[in-house]
Formats: C-alpha cells, sequence, structure tokens
C-alpha cells in the first residue's frame, strides 16, 4: 500500500493511474483505426466491384450494339447507291439523316468500348519508331474530304527538328483527330493549324490551334472529363459523347504524357497533348 504521507508515492501513484489511462486510451484508437481500416478495405472492395461491373456493361453493351449498328449503315449505304432503284431528293435526304445518326451513335460506341478496355486495364499499347512527316500526312488525307470547300482551313506546320518517334501511333492519331475534328466543329470560319515542336530534349508538344468560338476559363478544367461538354449554341447543334476529350487524356496518360488547353472565348483555342520522344519501355509493357 502506499504511504499517501510520501510526496514520491504519491507522484508514482499517479503517474501509474496516467500511464494506465493512457493505454487504456491507446487501445481504443488503435482498436478504432482497425474498425476504420477494415470499413475502407470494404468500401475499396465494393468500388473495385462496382468498376469491374461497369467496364463490363460497357464493354458488353459495345459489342452487342456493333452489329445492328455496322447493318443499318450497310443498308443505308446500299440505299443511298440506288442498287434497288433510283431515289427521289427526300428519300435520299431521309437515307443521309439516317447513316449520320447511325455513324453517331457507332462513334459513342467506340469511345465506350475505348473507355472501359482502359478501365478495365486490357489496352495495349504498341510503340513503334515513326517519321513525323507520314503522320502528317495521314491526317491531311484523312480530312481532306471534309475541309474542301469549307470556309475553315486545315493547316498543317512542317515539322521541323524533330527526330522520328518511337511511340504508339494509332493513338497519338486518335488524340490528334478528336484535336482537329473538335476544332473544325466548333470554327465557323477561319483556319485550324496543327503543329508539333521540340518542347525540351525528350518530351514533343503537338498542338491544334483553331480561330473558332473559345472556351470560357471556368469550363476548361473540367474539358477532359467524361461525358464533359461545353454548354454553347454550336454544342446543342453538333452532338457528341462527351467522351472523346476524357479518351485523349487516357491515351495520352498510356503514352507518358499529358494533355493541356488554353483558349479564349471569341478568339480561339489551342488543344495539345505532350509525349516523351521514346516512350519508355517497361510503361508500354506495363500498358
Amino acid at each position: 500500500m502506499t504511504d499517501s504521507s510520501d510526496p514520491d508515492a504519491q507522484l508514482i501513484e499517479r503517474l501509474q493511474l496516467e500511464n494506465e489511462s493512457l493505454r487504456v486510451e491507446l487501445e481504443e484508437t488503435n482498436q478504432g483505426v482497425l474498425a476504420l481500416y477494415a470499413e475502407l478495405d470494404s468500401q475499396a472492395e465494393a468500388l473495385r466491384q462496382a468498376s469491374d461491373l461497369k467496364s463490363r456493361f460497357l464493354s458488353y453493351m459495345s459489342h452487342e450494339f456493333r452489329t445492328p449498328l455496322g447493318s443499318i449503315l450497310s443498308i443505308a449505304r446500299l440505299l443511298s447507291d440506288e442498287l434497288d432503284g433510283p431515289l427521289n431528293e427526300e428519300q435520299h435526304r431521309q437515307i443521309a439523316f439516317i447513316r449520320s445518326a447511325a455513324g453517331e451513335l457507332s462513334d459513342m460506341v467506340g469511345d465506350l468500348l475505348d473507355l472501359a478496355k482502359i478501365e478495365a486495364g486490357r489496352i495495349s499499347i504498341s510503340p513503334a519508331w515513326f517519321d513525323m512527316l507520314d503522320l502528317f500526312s495521314a491526317l491531311r488525307g484523312m480530312f481532306r474530304p471534309i475541309v474542301e470547300g469549307d470556309a475553315v482551313d486545315l493547316i498543317f506546320e512542317e515539322p521541323e527538328g524533330i527526330p522520328r518517334l518511337y511511340t504508339d501511333d494509332k493513338k497519338l492519331a486518335q488524340i490528334l483527330r478528336n484535336f482537329i475534328s473538335n476544332a473544325l466543329k466548333f470554327t465557323p470560319a477561319g483556319e485550324v493549324r496543327v503543329s508539333a515542336q521540340m518542347l525540351n530534349a525528350r518530351e514533343v508538344r503537338f498542338a491544334v490551334a483553331d480561330t473558332g468560338i473559345g472556351i470560357p476559363a471556368d469550363l476548361q478544367a473540367n474539358l477532359f472529363e467524361d461525358f464533359s461538354q461545353v454548354d454553347s449554341p454550336l454544342q446543342k447543334r453538333l452532338r457528341g459523347t462527351g467522351l472523346g476529350l476524357a479518351l485523349c487524356k487516357r491515351f495520352a496518360e498510356l503514352l507518358g504524357g499529358y494533355v493541356g488547353v488554353d483558349s479564349v472565348p471569341g478568339k480561339g483555342s489551342v488543344f495539345y497533348v505532350v509525349i516523351p520522344h521514346a516512350i519508355d519501355a517497361g510503361a508500354a509493357h506495363d500498358a
């Protein structure tokens, strides 16, 4: 029994009580932390399962839609070619509407399928050496029928001082196609200019600049998020999936780079992607 008259004994007893109280408090805290970790693990697993189900659903839905959409486009093409007899002007107009609507839906299905593959980690990166001139030449040929006779000039600047690149040219081309397509949609008149330059010793910056309607600063931060669209009169008339720029961001990250935008309302926009001149072999393998 502690002598209550001994100051040292009283101090020891008080310290023992404080230590015991602290030990009990620490045990309770540890139990709380363990319970919190268990709850976080459970929620993380639930989120993983939900994400997996979403990716599987998107993939399944996309595959199921592709066959009937292909049939619709093929039949509409046959009717438009008048293989079964001549059509009047109104019938041609209606078939053109069917082809346009089916084409938009087909693009949406393709975007959803790409998104599902990326989220499921099943997208593949196939890097190879290629020349910038070949890439720009292919893009120029792809958009030539679209811009011929249009009020917008599509200009490809000659890439200078850029060596051959080692990356997935198909993914890079898909990013640039999306940037160019958007620029043409939202540029009623003027020009769309495509350029490339070495940003530093190891990175290349590809840019698509337009003289279009521009984007307000408060809307730029969310442009590359899933299903994000700019609220404008042109956007209401020109429908889209809202996935194109989000996919550009994902593809750029797979290539070891990033995307961005600079824009001034009423003056135009510059969408750009920065990627390594040569993708890391390990990163390509991991993707």
